[in-house]
């Protein structure tokens, strides 16, 4: 079970439309695969997005920083040397979804080794979870279209808006049509991307108080400490702690601190050995938890599903793991599918995905 080689490898695929939101936007999905190899033949993939305007990693960047750094420190050590593995990593500062797809590669390489799915080795609570879907920023009609769609395609009753422009009253009036359209048959919370002030999130909380929100996640910047926990006093509904908690111990942090509720876990941003330490802190500090998204492929959206599947807590809100649908194609032989509003993951070992070799070369920008 010795790691033999890493390799990053660069794609590009389309979206379909651009997502838009508070910190940026994106017009395709330029990620990395990432692909470790071991003496016993197996090969765990996973994948990294990088979020410039988030963590300040580029697709180059993950590719220099495995190939140059990580490979060199790694290559000789086994699967079951997790610790060893992230102390390497952690020597190096940032590049956090870079170290979360070679955390979550050894996992599914390591699952196919031992013919378990990689959600029955970290916990194997369920099979399924329900999905939701991210609505970016458009003009209310357009977001109550694109949430009609989803409810009538593929069954998604749950929706994160994405908010925080100027004028607020442009996202309070997207999230009142939203429920206005659907009542009480869909779940509506919203994600600043820490776009609003801590006095702007205060003044568009109050108009939506009578909206039925779930969360509000990220309103306003993680450096305003004060205006995080005056607002997050004044808020009746949970507020969710997601760029401001990239490590576990920020976490303890925020929380702590009173700055936040509840925290989203991102394996893209913690791979799945960090996301099980924010899991179990998340059960002591009696917090809610959404799986949260980093706009991944379908291959990133696998290792969502692996570990929110994989615990009672992750399992009990609908996790973010649909913006696949938004991409033009996707890297699997078989594509993951949603329906009745429902994700099952993979019951083959590993993460349960394989790699279409066809659509890998031609969307591979390394060759």
């Amino acid at each position: 079970m010795k790691i033999t080689a890493i390799e990053a490898i660069p794609f590009a695929i389309p979206y379909t439309k651009p997502l838009r939101f508070a910190s940026g936007e994106v017009h395709a999905a330029e990620h990395v695969l990432v692909r470790v190899h071991t003496d016993d033949g197996v090969v765990g993939v996973a994948e990294a997005p990088p979020r410039p305007f988030t963590y300040g990693e580029t697709q180059d960047g993950i590719v220099a920083v495995i190939d140059k750094v990580f490979a060199p420190q790694l290559v000789g050590l086994t699967l079951l040397e997790r610790e060893v593995i992230g102390e390497r990593l952690a020597r190096t500062v940032g590049n956090p979804t870079a170290k979360s797809a070679i955390d979550m590669a050894v996992w599914d390489a390591l699952g196919k080794i031992l013919g378990y799915p990689v959600a029955d080795l970290l916990g194997g609570y369920t099979d399924r979870m329900r999905v939701s879907h991210m609505l970016g920023f458009d003009e209310p009609s357009v977001m109550v279209a694109e949430a009609a769609r989803m409810r009538d395609t593929y069954g998604i009753s749950t929706f994160k808006v994405k908010v925080g422009r100027h004028p607020a009253s442009l996202d309070t009036a997207v999230v009142r049509a939203l429920r206005e359209s659907f009542g009480d048959s869909i779940d509506l919370y919203v994600d600043g991307n820490r776009g609003w002030s801590a006095s702007e999130s205060m003044r568009a909380m109050t108009e939506m108080a009578d909206l039925g929100l779930l969360f509000a996640e990220e309103l306003c910047p993680a450096d305003d400490v004060q205006g995080r926990r005056w607002l997050v006093e004044r808020l009746d509904v949970p507020f969710i702690a997601d760029e401001s908690v990239p490590e576990p111990a920020d976490i303890t942090r925020e929380v702590l601190g009173g700055s936040a509720t509840a925290i989203s876990i991102k394996t893209a941003r913690m791979g799945f050995t960090r996301s099980r330490r924010a899991h179990h802190l998340a059960e002591g500090l009696g917090l809610e938890v959404v799986m949260g998204n980093q706009i991944d492929g379908q291959v990133g959206t696998a290792c969502t599903l692996a570990f929110g599947t994989a615990f009672e807590l992750t399992s009990r809100q609908a996790g973010e793991l649909s913006n696949f649908l938004d991409m033009s194609d996707d890297l699997l032989a078989e594509p993951l599918r949603i329906s009745d509003g429902v994700l099952h993951r993979s019951e083959a070992p590993g993460i349960g995905v394989e790699i279409d070799a066809d659509k890998l070369a031609h969307y591979r920008l390394d060759r």
